[in-house]
């Protein structure tokens, strides 16, 4: 049985509605069409259980999807300084539940209200809509930035300041095409290149050294 995601319910709902009434009017040519829809909108909320590696010298895959950058940027908000940076776009058709990479306690949220530009490139970094949660871990600081892309308008980040969290706990999710930047000190080693593909909670990211 697929496990789906909270926030997804209505959405599920009204989709099934709209095939449900489609059938009942026999208007085939538009149930034809909707059923996939219907179908996809299940998929995209679903959150799996992901049983990967564990461990406090690992860093895991927060998202789903496809590695577009790793390189060391400036982070002055928690990190103030330099960081080496992972970013990962996840199309519509990714799992879009994120997972903390690491064991730590929340340090550090803040939400900017942005613009939706293309997740992938390097301006929505700096001009998307973008919720970010900073974790203090044994090994240092960890940051998790969730982007919106396209067509997402709305960025869940469950936990608050002081909330102690879990490797592979849900982080929160991105409805409908996004992207997820890790932040890591400059030592950590990183494991992942462009265009390698991540599975949240599953691929290991980067490993401390």
């Amino acid at each position: 049985m697929i496990r789906i995601a909270p926030e997804g319910r209505w959405f599920i709902l009204g989709a099934w509605a709209i095939v449900a009434l489609l059938a009942i009017r026999g208007w085939w040519v538009a149930l034809a069409l909707a059923l996939p829809v219907a179908v996809w909108v299940v998929a995209f909320f679903r959150d799996p259980e992901r049983a990967g590696p564990r461990g406090n010298d690992l860093v895991l895959a927060p998202a789903d999807g496809r590695v577009v950058g790793v390189g060391e940027v400036d982070e002055p908000a928690f990190f103030g300084g330099t960081a080496t940076r992972v970013s990962i776009f996840m199309n519509v058709f990714d799992c879009h539940v994120n997972r903390y990479p690491t064991d730590g306690i929340v340090a550090y949220r803040h939400y900017n209200a942005g613009r939706f530009l293309h997740a992938a490139g390097e301006k929505a970094s700096l001009d998307n809509e973008q919720s970010s949660i900073g974790l203090t871990t044994p090994n240092g600081k960890v940051l998790v930035r969730q982007i919106a892309g396209l067509i997402a308008r709305r960025i869940i980040t469950d936990h608050p300041v002081g909330a102690e969290v879990r490797q592979g706990q849900r982080l929160g999710m991105i409805r409908f095409g996004s992207r997820v930047d890790l932040f890591l000190p400059r030592g950590a080693r990183v494991l992942v290149r462009e265009g390698d593909k991540t599975r949240v909670g599953l691929t290991l990211v980067a490993q401390w050294s």
